[in-house]
C-alpha cells in the first residue's frame, strides 16, 4: 500500500495556482476567495484523514515508541498532522532476571506435632557409669545356723570272732571317737545331736554263714545276709541313712541261731561300723 504523507507547502502553492490536479480555476470574486481558503482547509483535513490508517500502520510495525521517518520530498517547515489512535497492545515480553534476594522474614510459628515415629534400633552400649552411692539396708535376714560346726562321728573295728548271737556286737579297735558318742563297753553308738546321720559297716565272712541286723531303739532297720564259701574269705556289707533324736542309739547284731555268727577279724583282714552326723536339725524356736 502506498503511504500517504501530510501535504507539504508546495503542494498548497499549486492549490492556489490552480496547477494541482485537486483543483479547477474559476472568475469568481474576491468574495469568491473567501469560500476557496475554506474549501483548502477542507481538503487539508481530507488528506489529513486519509494518512490516518497508513501511520498507524507503519507505527504498529514498527514498534512501540519509534519515530516515523519524513516522507520523501518533504521540504522545511512542513506542519504536523493531528496525532493518530493508539496501537495495538504488542506481545509480552521475556521474562526479567531473577531480583535480588529479600531480607530474611521473621521466625514462624511452630507446627503442630507429628505422629509417633518408629522405634529405632538399639544402639551401642555406654560406657560405664561411675559407682553410686549405698543403697538403704534391706530387712533382717531369717535366722540361720549357727556358727558352731556341729560334729558327732565314729569308725570302729572288730577285733575278736564274734561268737554270742542276738546281743549288741562290741567293736574295741577305735579308728575315731574324739566326741566319744560311741561306747565301746556296750558297742552302741549314742546320739546327743539330733539331725540326719549315715551308718555303714563292711564285714569279713569267715568259716561259717552271717546274719547282721542293724538296730535302733530295739528295732531292727536293717539286714544282710552273706553265705560263707568253703575255705574262702567273703565280704558282706550295708549302709543306711537315720534320722536321730537326742538319746537315741543305734548298734550291730547278729540275729537268728548261733549257726550265723561268721563275722572275722584278724591283723589282715577287719570288719568295721562306722557312723557320722550329715546335718543337724535346726531349732526354730
Amino acid at each position: 500500500m502506498g503511504k500517504v504523507g501530510a501535504a507539504c507547502p508546495q503542494e498548497y502553492q499549486a492549490a492556489e495556482s490552480g496547477t494541482s490536479p485537486h483543483f479547477h480555476p474559476t472568475e469568481a470574486s474576491q468574495s469568491d476567495s473567501l469560500i476557496e481558503g475554506l474549501r483548502m482547509l477542507v481538503l487539508r483535513a481530507v488528506l489529513l484523514l486519509l494518512a490516518l490508517p497508513s501511520h498507524a500502520e507503519e507505527t504498529t510495525s514498527a514498534g512501540p515508541g519509534a519515530l516515523l521517518p519524513l516522507p520523501k520530498g518533504a521540504c522545511a517547515g512542513w506542519l504536523a498532522g493531528i496525532p493518530g489512535h493508539p496501537g495495538h497492545n504488542g506481545i509480552p515480553g521475556r521474562d526479567g532476571r531473577d531480583g535480588t534476594p529479600g531480607e530474611k522474614g521473621e521466625k514462624g510459628d511452630a507446627g503442630l506435632i507429628g505422629p509417633k515415629g518408629d522405634s529405632g534400633e538399639t544402639g551401642v552400649t555406654g560406657v560405664e557409669g561411675p559407682r553410686g552411692f549405698p543403697g538403704i539396708p534391706g530387712r533382717k535376714g531369717e535366722r540361720g545356723e549357727s556358727a558352731y560346726v556341729y560334729r558327732s562321728a565314729f569308725s570302729v573295728g572288730l577285733e575278736a570272732h564274734v561268737t554270742v548271737p542276738n546281743v549288741p556286737i562290741r567293736f574295741t579297735k577305735i579308728f575315731y571317737n574324739q566326741q566319744n558318742h560311741y561306747d565301746g563297753t556296750t558297742g552302741k553308738f549314742h546320739c546327743n545331736i539330733p539331725g540326719l546321720y549315715y551308718f555303714s559297716y563292711h564285714i569279713t565272712v569267715y568259716l561259717k554263714d552271717v546274719k547282721v541286723s542293724l538296730f535302733r531303739k530295739d528295732k531292727a532297720e536293717l539286714f544282710t545276709y552273706d553265705q560263707y564259701q568253703e575255705k574262702n574269705v567273703d565280704q558282706a556289707s550295708g549302709s543306711v541313712l537315720l534320722h536321730l533324736a537326742v538319746g537315741d542309739q543305734v548298734w550291730l547284731q547278729v540275729y537268728g541261731d548261733g549257726n550265723h555268727t561268721g563275722l572275722y577279724a584278724d591283723n589282715v583282714n577287719d570288719s568295721t561300723f562306722t557312723g557320722f552326723l550329715l546335718y543337724h536339725d535346726i531349732d526354730l524356736s
